[in-house]
């Protein structure tokens, strides 16, 4: 059984070609990190996978189950879960209250517009918790706007932590931050446990190979190289994708 497979997947915008026969197996508590300069086609590839652009032809599969036609919330019950490359949090909330409306996305009370979001202490100790793995629980109440860009992060991720999912796609959860940030985060990936599969897109290889058991590098929509770290790195092709050469 594949935690996620992605196969022959294949997607255009009008007479631009983002991704070609895409295959993809990442075995059930993987760390798959995938790589590739600007235009590779990662993020288009995550889209596809959590069903925010429908491919052209080709499949998803989730734990074996097909869900290439799967509505993106639906995905979301069956155990995935996003960041995304640009934050897009509520900046005016607090850090608390942004974790536990991504509790309520799989609530049968965000059905419910008169719902006091604040009331329900089941869904507020849940997102408390999962701030409490990224280490932002002493600050929960503070209002967004008033943390650090580094702190968004991981708070981002706690969002997707707290939906408990079996499979966590991050688009370059280490875009933009400093290096002690950059610490911080490479750290809190290290915990998420094993029964928790994870793929994530990474600009910053120095940072992200080490956390890696598989690298998969796209170029203009292709996979052109996997393998480990020291395969993917000793390969001529990736050189000549980054370099050049």
């Amino acid at each position: 059984m594949t935690a996620l497979a992605v196969q022959n997947l294949c997607k255009s915008f009008g007479g631009l070609r983002v991704t070609t026969n895409v295959n993809l197996a990442v075995e059930p508590g993987e760390r798959r990190l995938i790589i590739g300069p600007n235009g590779a086609g990662k993020t288009t590839l995550f889209n596809l996978i959590t069903g925010e652009i429908a491919p052209d032809s080709g499949a998803v599969l989730l734990f074996d189950r097909e869900i290439t036609r799967l509505a993106t919330r639906k995905r979301a019950h069956l155990g995935m879960a996003r960041t995304y490359q640009i934050i897009t949090l509520f900046a005016r909330d607090t850090i608390l209250h942004n974790a536990t409306l991504a509790l309520l996305g799989l609530s049968t009370l965000r059905w419910n517009p008169l719902v006091a979001l604040h009331r329900q202490q089941h869904l507020t100790a849940q997102a408390r918790a999962a701030l409490e793995r990224v280490g932002l629980h002493d600050i929960a109440d503070r209002p967004l706007a008033e943390t650090s860009y580094g702190e968004k992060r991981r708070v981002e991720i706690a969002m997707a932590l707290a939906q408990n999912p079996k499979v966590l796609l991050l688009d370059e959860p280490f875009a933009g931050l400093s290096i002690d940030e950059r610490r911080d985060v490479r750290e809190l990936l290290r915990r998420i446990p094993r029964d928790v599969t994870v793929v994530m897109i990474e600009h910053d290889m120095d940072t992200a190979l080490d956390l890696a058991d598989r690298i998969t590098l796209l170029h203009f929509g292709e996979v052109v190289v996997e393998g480990t770290r020291a395969e993917v790195v000793a390969d001529p092709r990736t050189r000549e994708v980054y370099l050049g050469e």
